[in-house]
């Protein structure tokens, strides 16, 4: 079972990695705004007063080092859903891992971030208070599923490890 978690935490970076590649090539070739782990940092930080839900992070107690938070956070939960992967899928699939396990859990995983961190950060639910939701979202879902192509490429070069 440790070499499971073990190949799961490696996915799991894998897939995060993949998917801050991809924010930095939609930073440089397509001028979208730069990644900013500091409101998620300031949100993490807020969660042990047992404060979830924010109407505006930005208002809410600044906290000194809320980008490396933030960071942390980013990985730790990619790390989580990495190891959440190898475990459901097993032996079997950490063996031989094919495409669309990984795609389907990149894909189930938005919903946290639709449901849980957008609403906490005060940007309503699927980014429901932004400027272009549907821009918003479909930015969500294909760096999900960078995200699951990272973890499924990850899979596959581990696989090749015994």
């Amino acid at each position: 079972m440790l070499d499971i978690i073990l190949r799961g935490i490696l996915i799991g970076i894998g897939g995060t990695v993949a998917m801050d590649i991809w924010a930095v090539i939609l930073w440089k070739v397509f001028k979208e705004n730069a990644p900013n782990w500091a409101p998620v940092g300031r949100w993490t930080w807020h969660l042990k007063n047992g404060v979830v839900f924010h109407t505006n992070i930005a208002k809410a107690e600044p906290y000194a080092h809320e980008q490396a938070l933030g960071w942390i956070f980013h990985y730790a939960v990619g790390i989580v859903y990495g190891v959440v992967l190898a475990v459901f899928m097993g032996r079997s699939w950490l063996a031989y891992p094919t495409f669309m396990p990984a795609f389907v859990w990149g894909i189930v995983t938005v919903s946290a971030g639709w449901f849980l961190l957008q609403p906490g950060l005060g940007l309503g639910r699927a980014a429901s208070k932004t400027p272009d939701p549907i821009k918003a979202r479909a930015m969500n879902l294909f760096g999900h599923t960078i995200f699951a192509v990272g973890m499924w490429i990850t899979a596959l070069l581990l696989s090749q490890v015994r």
